[in-house]
């Protein structure tokens, strides 16, 4: 599939091609006529589009669609104005694992990476209730994303996250031997586990809403909801320490109530959880951003970051982004950590 990619469009550039649907609606315009909004994507990015004088049914997300159109600009930000579009026929040929964003390591890769620091666990209370909890977590936590929209909105992108963030703990906990290392990386794994009843996910990744449950009660207090109920299970106590400090942990990683903690972090491994999970976030929002500008650019404002972002002119730039440079159009993009022709006839 030899295209251009999403993050390389260009004003006034025509484009023809397969992306991916990841959102759409019939909207209005001020004259009352109908048209679609539409957010299609590939594996680089995403790009609004519209489809004007439109009242077909919304082709639904995760939907790949073969689309005709120009590059425009609206309000600084780039969109697409579909002229045609249409589903793929038999003849069409694609590649899927091409328009799916997803993270840069296969998911049973960094399933492994969890389930091996589970099982070096020494303490018997945190390592029983994160083994329930990641059981229960079942096949979803293989191809969930970390959010709808923001960082690591991704296949996979929430064991990117989480794994991620062992790796860093992991890395500095030996400068902070007085903390509890069980109890950081347990805090780590369990901290975003009701992500995945607070949104509703295909196994693209692709989230097309957030649940009732998310909408009223939101991660953290589904989070803690989970735990507390897994260790009821498990046959502990209600005032079980450790089970109330990984409760406490989880509901208090977003640091302030601004951000929707009720708490803030009230002992060192919760602080510390609260910290990385912020710097693996803004990280992971500049590097999409980074992905999309020209060196010596800035990028448009993140929304998440609430500012540009600069794409500093580094000296060996296959070495600061390793492979999350977009490659050339004209490259063959290759598996990206799991079966496109199998993901495709779920699609279906």
């Amino acid at each position: 599939m030899n295209q251009t990619k999403v993050n390389q469009l260009m004003k006034d550039e025509r484009f023809e091609g397969f992306l991916l649907v990841k959102s759409s609606e019939k909207r209005m315009n001020k004259n009352n006529e109908p048209y679609l909004d539409i957010t299609l994507s590939d594996n680089t990015g995403d790009i609004n589009a519209k489809v004007w004088n439109c009242d077909d049914t919304p082709p639904p997300p995760g939907k790949v669609l073969k689309v005709r159109g120009s590059v425009t600009e609206y309000n600084k930000r780039l969109q697409f104005k579909i002229d045609r579009y249409r589903e793929p026929g038999e003849q069409d040929e694609y590649d899927l694992s091409a328009l799916v964003a997803a993270a840069p390591r296969p998911s049973d890769e960094m399933f492994e990476e969890i389930q091996a620091v589970i099982e070096g666990m020494e303490n018997p209370v945190v390592k029983a209730i994160t083994t329930e909890m990641v059981r229960r977590a079942g096949e979803k936590l293989h191809y969930y994303p970390a959010a709808q929209s923001m960082h690591h909105a991704e296949r996979s992108g929430l064991l990117h996250h989480l794994t991620d963030m062992i790796r860093v703990a992991q890395a500095i906990l030996p400068c902070y031997p007085y903390l509890d290392g069980d109890l950081l990386l347990a805090g780590i794994i369990l901290h975003d586990l009701g992500k995945l009843t607070e949104m509703v996910s295909d196994t693209l990744g692709n989230v097309s809403e957030y649940s009732k449950e998310g909408l009223l009660l939101g991660h953290l207090v589904t989070g803690v909801a989970e735990v507390r109920d897994a260790a009821k299970a498990l046959g502990y106590p209600a005032d079980e320490e450790y089970a109330l400090l990984l409760e406490h942990m989880i509901i208090s990683h977003h640091g302030v109530p601004e951000y929707g903690s009720p708490r803030k972090p009230s002992f060192p491994e919760a602080e510390v959880l609260s910290q990385l999970d912020d710097l693996d976030a803004k990280l992971n929002e500049m590097q999409t951003a980074l992905k999309r500008t020209r060196q010596g650019e800035f990028s448009d404002r993140v929304f998440a970051l609430d500012r540009r972002v600069y794409h500093p002119r580094y000296f060996n730039e296959e070495d600061a982004f390793s492979d999350d440079i977009a490659p050339n159009p004209a490259e063959d993009e290759g598996d990206r950590g799991f079966d496109a022709d199998s993901a495709y006839q779920r699609l279906l």
